[in-house]
């Protein structure tokens, strides 16, 4: 075996994120898969490079000196990857990278991109984590990312990246079983939840601590259970846990989507780009995505219904 840069770029993503299931799906590998390469690392260098306690992953005496020599390396493999990639867009014609976290704005945000934008190829970069994305930005490998900041978690934004907000505060609402006793109102309060599972997804950054704070702040103190939103889904409709979810949420015959009274998980979207780029447009990219948002949040009657008792200018705005 020999130490490749995807070796190193394993070592930054889980001291990075402090975790082998977080770093496994920053890379797009199964956890299983990812321990295996660490330890094989390990196995290689002569010694552990990571102590595995209960809080997660922490690099040891012989990590943080590999990481303090091998992050560069990423960083300049890294630009030389970005750097070649804008060359051949520039020969191969005019190019738009979109990263994204999760959204229900998406397909209508891409639709009047691509419509806007004939003679451009358009791609998609998916990611559970709006720093990585910003990351990318960052780097040159993404020109645009969409992403979202939960309240009181702010994200880490690299130099050379400017965001512009599209949703000051966008309320999170919670998903339940169609026969949930809470859902027969119409808001929900946190104390009508407190004998439920919460089901969350530790990796997308700041999910977990946003609502710790809540659930903290109310009194609450649940079971939570970790996994991603579409395992949380079949879990919800059985009546097994509920969950915080986009109020965009579409409507589910076996699922109940209700705002919070109070409103008190909440999350700001922006759209960032590089600093240096093209103004103009950047400026129409928000602009359909401003307008996709929008056509989103009416087509949801409870996020309408949110919106319209908050006398909310989204209803009449347009983008600024």
């Amino acid at each position: 075996m020999e130490l490749e840069v995807r070796h190193l770029r394993a070592l930054c993503a889980i001291a990075d994120t402090g975790s082998l299931h977080k770093a496994a799906r920053r890379l797009g590998v199964s956890q299983p898969s990812l321990t295996t390469q660490l330890r094989r690392i390990e196995n290689f260098l002569g010694g552990e490079l990571f102590s595995r306690e209960r809080s997660g992953c922490r690099p040891t005496p012989l990590g943080r000196s590999v990481l303090i020599r091998g992050r560069p390396l990423v960083a300049e493999m890294n630009a030389l990857v970005a750097e070649a990639r804008a060359a051949a867009a520039r020969t191969g014609g005019p190019r738009l990278r979109v990263g994204s976290t999760a959204s229900r704005a998406l397909p209508g945000w891409l639709r009047r991109l691509r419509k806007r934008l004939p003679a451009t190829d358009i791609s998609l970069q998916m990611d559970v984590s709006a720093n990585a994305l910003l990351r990318m930005v960052a780097a040159g490998q993404l020109d645009v990312a969409f992403v979202h900041e939960v309240e009181g978690c702010p994200l880490r934004r690299p130099d050379g990246v400017a965001a512009r907000v599209l949703v000051e505060r966008e309320p999170q609402f919670v998903s339940m079983a169609r026969d949930h006793p809470a859902a027969a109102a119409p808001v929900v309060d946190l104390a009508d939840l407190a004998g439920d599972r919460w089901m969350v997804d530790p990796t997308v950054d700041g999910e977990w601590d946003g609502l710790n704070r809540v659930l903290a702040a109310a009194g609450i103190n649940p079971q939570v259970l970790h996994g991603d939103y579409h395992t949380a889904a079949s879990l919800i409709v059985v009546g097994e846990a509920v969950a915080p979810c986009q109020p965009t949420s579409g409507p589910r015959d076996d699922m109940a989507i209700r705002p919070l009274r109070g409103d008190p998980l909440a999350v700001r979207l922006l759209l960032f780009t590089r600093r240096q780029g093209c103004e103009e447009l950047y400026t129409a990219v928000y602009e359909d995505l401003f307008a996709a948002y929008r056509d989103a949040a009416l087509r949801s009657a409870a996020y309408r219904s949110w919106l319209e008792r908050h006398g909310s200018p989204l209803l009449g705005a347009s983008a600024a």
